[in-house]
């Protein structure tokens, strides 16, 4: 497979796990195409074209070098200056691919939230509350990342001569399909129940080694968990601390997320509703995972770096 291919197998595996139907995506980018063929020549020129095709934008190919037979993949959480370094150091490295978003992702991370919206109404808070309140937050988001030196890591990867890409939403995609089934076992009463199920996860029981596997953020290991929701897994990043007033009034007994801050923290306990943190790079190791099992059943050989906690299921 050569970079391009990669690239579109990550988004048709993001999509095929993504919580919205395809048509519900198709719509989406069809409001998109929409909105660009009403602006003017000058804006269309200035349009970021790959917004038509990819609903992903925190996902691209940031650098290709070489278009060749990707035989080997340098594979981590976080690609940075050290890591593509390291590629050098290793050799015979044809792709780099990073889980969290650098270059043009990292500008666009705030573009892919708006799935959130379509996540939590799948849960049954009201589409017109969860864009309402997640309007405020995603412009915040995006003011937040503005001042970020995007291109750092995609300026070293040029100037090594490596082929680069970051893959995020797809994979996070993944994680939360992943964790569907795992939620939905009906031997899960409390929130005690629920924490010992993840654990029961290969890249959960990893991170607990460490200390860094689920842990409860609110609520107690006595509370029962209602309805379980996966709201905080894919999506971007933390949406509106606002909303969890609003999934409570939805019935939203339990929230499982990656990480969360501690003004959402608060809200959350306010709302009584349970907050069971997963992991945050355990559970980007357990969505990426998804994607390099169908990378390696093509052939490649994978290098797990920078907290990747590889677990194959090939």
């Amino acid at each position: 497979m050569k970079v391009q291919e990669i690239f579109e197998l990550a988004i048709k595996m993001g999509r095929a796990a993504d919580f919205r139907a395809e048509q519900e995506i198709d719509s989406f980018l069809a409001r998109k195409k929409k909105r660009y063929e009403k602006l003017d020549e000058k804006a269309k020129s200035d349009f970021d074209q790959e917004e038509l095709t990819n609903p992903y934008l925190d996902s691209r190919i940031l650098h290709v070098a070489d278009d060749r037979e990707i035989k080997k993949v340098l594979v981590g959480i976080d690609i940075e200056t050290a890591e593509i370094l390291l590629a050098k150091e290793l050799g015979g490295i044809d792709l780099i691919i990073a889980h969290h978003p650098r270059g043009k992702g990292l500008a666009a991370l705030h573009e892919v939230m708006s799935l959130q919206c379509d996540i939590l109404n799948k849960y049954g808070v009201p589409i017109n509350i969860a864009e309402g309140l997640m309007k405020e937050r995603i412009s915040e988001v995006a003011r937040g990342i503005n001042a970020s030196n995007h291109d750092r890591a995609v300026d070293t990867a040029r100037l090594l001569g490596f082929n680069f890409m970051c893959l995020h939403t797809p994979c996070d995609n993944l994680a939360a399909n992943f964790l569907r089934p795992v939620i939905e076992d009906k031997t899960i009463e409390t929130v005690g129940d629920l924490v010992e199920k993840l654990k029961e996860v290969p890249e959960y029981k990893q991170a607990q080694k460490i200390g860094a596997g689920p842990k409860i953020f609110a609520g107690g290991l006595e509370n029962r968990v209602g309805r379980i929701a996966l709201t905080e897994i894919t999506g971007g990043t933390e949406g509106s601390p606002k909303l969890y007033e609003k999934m409570a009034q939805a019935g939203i007994g339990t929230v499982i997320g990656m990480h969360q801050s501690e003004e959402h923290r608060k809200e959350a306990e306010a709302a009584n509703i349970n907050v069971v943190i997963a992991g945050h790079i355990s559970s980007d190791s357990l969505g990426v995972n998804q994607f390099l099992d169908a990378l390696e059943k093509r052939g490649a050989e994978i290098i797990p770096c920078s907290g990747l906690i590889r677990v194959s299921r090939a």
